[in-house]
């Protein structure tokens, strides 16, 4: 018999769900919110009622009965670092996620409405790879400076999913593949994936690798610490350089990859701009083929940019002598989120206590 589940991945402006029959697709709903009816709220945690008030209105109006599901998946957020997997939303892990431990965003919303909606309805709620996943190797933790430590900010639940992906159509396990997984989105991150563990990975938000449409990534440290202590920039403003106003933003005015693309056509420095962007990127998965001992199976290519076979080429001629380039672009992360919880539900795997 078919398992149903309700998958809820809230944003910054929007809840994305979806009822899922095992991994088909019943419906699946953006359903947005005004800067208005945000504004509203004093924290993130304040919202949850009025999220799931439009969630179960919706659900209502599609005459779908939530006692026919059998769990709800929600994204997980900023919890402490954790191992990837599948978790059950404990009271344990409930209470961080109204707290997030590594800050506030809409993703800790959407263990605490799971949990809600599950409640409700008796049956389990669970989160999946969020992004404090954190399953570094001991000498990858390792900055230069003591006071510095690296940490694992990244998108595990799309790489995870991704390679998962590629060992099914490879009659293998995500535990029996050595993979490196390369996304491509307003971020960029690139995870060395060994025998199911991230092992090393770039920090997708706080400048390390390679830049992204909208991230500065790792810069020349003493440089940076000038700018820093220049007296032009508030340290507000220096992490929007670093955050949100880097890389594409910076140099070409957009984050937008497809106009970028288009704009290099004809303009020499936007096309070296896409080319630094290629070629930093190849020097990330050369690094974590090296974290891997040089044995790798694929390399992964995956996020929205991934839609661009340009630039897919153009990594294969950087990095295709390392292992096949593989593209399996765009990030399907509803789906991510109910297989995570059908691999528990279906017996493949234990779910994990926080």
């Amino acid at each position: 018999m078919a398992i149903r589940s309700l998958i809820i991945n809230p944003g910054s402006t929007s809840t994305k769900i979806a009822v899922f029959e095992d991994e088909n697709m019943l419906f699946d709903k953006t359903l947005r919110h005004t800067t208005e009816e945000i504004s509203k709220f004093d924290t993130i945690f304040d919202q949850r009622e009025f999220r799931k008030d439009i969630i179960l209105e919706f659900l209502s109006e599609k005459n779908f009965d939530i006692k026919t599901l059998d769990m709800v998946v929600g994204r997980g957020g900023l919890v402490k670092p954790i191992p990837g997997g599948t978790y059950r939303v404990s009271d344990e892990l409930l209470a961080d996620l109204k707290v997030g431990p590594q800050g506030q965003h809409a993703s800790n919303l959407g263990g605490v409405l799971a949990r809600e909606i599950g409640d409700e309805i008796g049956k389990p709620s669970f989160i999946v790879d969020p992004v404090a996943v954190d399953e570094l190797s001991d000498v990858a933790r390792l900055s230069g400076i003591p006071e510095i430590k690296r940490t694992s900010i990244f998108h595990p639940l799309n790489q995870k999913a991704m390679a998962r992906r590629y060992a099914k159509e490879n009659g293998k396990k995500y535990e029996d593949v050595n993979v490196i997984v390369v996304h491509m989105g307003g971020g960029v991150s690139v995870g060395a994936h060994k025998n199911g563990r991230v092992i090393d990975v770039s920090n997708a938000l706080e400048g390390d690798g390679a830049f992204s449409p909208e991230r500065a990534g790792g810069l020349p440290v003493g440089p940076l610490v000038r700018l820093c202590y220049s007296g032009k920039y508030t340290e507000k403003e220096m992490y929007r350089k670093l955050v949100g106003g880097g890389g594409l933003n910076a140099y070409l005015g957009s984050n937008d990859m497809v106009e970028c693309l288009k704009k290099a056509e004809t303009d020499k420095e936007a096309a070296l701009v896409i080319d630094a962007f290629v070629y930093q990127i190849a020097k990330d998965i050369g690094a974590r083929a090296a974290a891997l001992e040089g044995k790798v199976d694929a390399i992964i290519c995956t996020g929205g940019i991934a839609y661009n076979k340009c630039i897919i080429d153009d990594i294969e001629k950087y990095v295709g002598w390392i292992a096949p380039v593989v593209a399996y672009p765009g990030e399907d992360e509803l789906l991510a989120l109910a297989q995570g919880g059908l691999r528990v539900l279906n017996g493949e795997e234990e779910a994990k206590e926080y």
